[in-house]
């Protein structure tokens, strides 16, 4: 079986780059490119190895993965919308013109130095990620009030070690195994109205942290998602994961609000589609309005699924969920199928046990039907389409299916103990004592 060619990433700035096609290595090589206008992405583009292209088809390649970015931000200032086909290759200057105007709108007059945000960052046994990522929130433009570790069940000291070394840093030890249980943990230490969370092994935008305070000057919004750029697709499960399972949720602004949740009904709301745990943010609020994490989903329990099984409650009381993609964030995806296979299971398996858990919540919302009816002869078209070989999309289709099953088994077993009642709230806990708190930001 012949290797998988991996894919580089470049990043390209078209107020720079235009529309000139750069250097591209393609001889066994895929390449991934992501379009940007000074700080915004705008879109991407994959390229498979060995694919030719020419300085006279690229840039039509360009527009088509910009044109859906291009015409939010176009719509929102009241600008025409048939912008593309009034474009020339030959007067790039022009198009350049007509595009600072759309984009200047979307980028900051002045930036603080500060935010009352805190940032929350869940991890165990992983001080170089962390240490990293400390270190980069340290350099952004615009720094958070507060910055927290939650060391969730650790064997070791070194994360404590690693807080130790950042003064800005509060440092709180969650001993009981489970990423919703040192979630909420970070939430009752935060001092801030506004709780972002960040997984460790991200690399964030300078912008970030103002993009996620920027976000919730809208009163109507209760909570937030925002864009995951891969950071590597140097791997065949790398380059599933983000074809199939990414985290990138697009390059438009989009609102989950009352009547998306009612609109979807039938089969259960998508909330899975609002964005991803590596990059979310809540008003502090709103956990006293819908409750807390469901500490019985995620790692060391269910498997995943506790972020959208939040937005689901946010949903479910009236409140409103925004898609920002101009808060952006990079993830290095898993590198090994194993891992990748590993990872998928407990995704399904908590997909499953959040989706009953939900349907528990509100019976109008249709999940029985999605997971009984739907999934079976969608499994079933994958099986007989990936049949025999089972590669790409199909490599994880058992894991997948293993972690429905088990999240069925899950759920029967352990629904009882969910921290949610079924009107959709979880009782409201003691504030934790952090183990160490180390000196605030000023």
């Amino acid at each position: 079986m012949k290797a998988h060619a991996p894919y580089q990433i470049t990043h390209l700035a078209l107020e720079n780059q235009g529309f000139t096609l750069p250097h591209l290595t393609t001889q066994e090589q895929g390449n991934y490119l992501v379009f940007w206008w000074d700080q915004l992405a705008l879109g991407h583009l994959f390229l498979a190895p060995n694919s030719e292209i020419s300085p006279e088809t690229y840039p039509a390649l360009v527009l088509k993965a910009i044109q859906p970015a291009i015409d939010h931000y176009a719509t929102s200032i009241g600008a025409p919308a048939d912008w593309i086909h009034k474009f020339k290759p030959e007067e790039p200057q022009q198009w350049v013109s007509w595009l600072e105007k759309i984009i200047a709108p979307q980028l900051p007059a002045s930036v603080p130095a500060q935010v009352k945000v805190s940032v929350v960052i869940c991890t165990r046994n992983r001080a170089p990620q962390l240490e990293r990522c400390l270190a980069m929130l340290r350099d952004l433009k615009c720094l958070p009030r507060e910055v927290i570790v939650v060391d969730n069940a650790p064997s070791d000291s070194s994360t404590q070690q690693v807080a130790q070394k950042f003064e800005e840093v509060t440092y709180v030890k969650e001993p009981r195994p489970g990423l919703d249980f040192a979630r909420n943990t970070g939430v009752k230490n935060a001092s801030t109205p506004l709780v972002a969370f960040v997984d460790d092994d991200v690399v964030v935008h300078p912008l970030w942290v103002y993009r996620v305070w920027e976000t919730f000057q809208n009163p109507c919004t209760a909570a937030m998602t925002g864009l995951v750029i891969a950071s590597e697709l140097a791997s065949e499960a790398q380059y599933i994961f983000e074809q199939h399972w990414s985290f990138n949720r697009g390059y438009q602004d989009k609102w989950y609000d009352d009547a998306f949740f009612n609109s979807n009904l039938t089969l259960g709301p998508p909330v899975w589609e609002i964005g991803a745990g590596a990059n979310m943010a809540f008003r502090k609020a709103v956990f006293e309005q819908v409750g807390y994490f469901d500490e019985i989903l995620d790692v060391g329990a269910a498997g995943c699924n506790g972020d959208s099984e939040m937005w689901f409650r946010i949903l479910a009381h009236g409140l409103t969920v925004h898609y920002n993609p101009r808060a952006i964030v990079h993830h290095e995806h898993r590198r090994e199928l194993s891992g990748l296979k590993k990872q998928i299971f407990f995704y399904m398996r908590g997909f499953t046990a959040a989706a009953l858990l939900q349907q528990q919540q509100q019976p109008r919302a249709n999940y029985k039907r999605r997971l009984g009816r739907v999934f079976p002869k969608y499994y079933l078209f994958l099986a007989l389409r990936g049949f025999p070989f089972y590669r790409n999309r199909t490599s994880t289709l058992w894991a997948e299916m293993k972690g429905i099953l088990s999240g069925y088994r899950y759920y029967r077993k352990n629904w009882q103990n969910s921290s949610v009642s079924p009107n959709g709230i979880s009782p409201s806990k003691s504030k934790p004592k952090a183990e160490k708190v180390l000196t605030p930001l000023p």
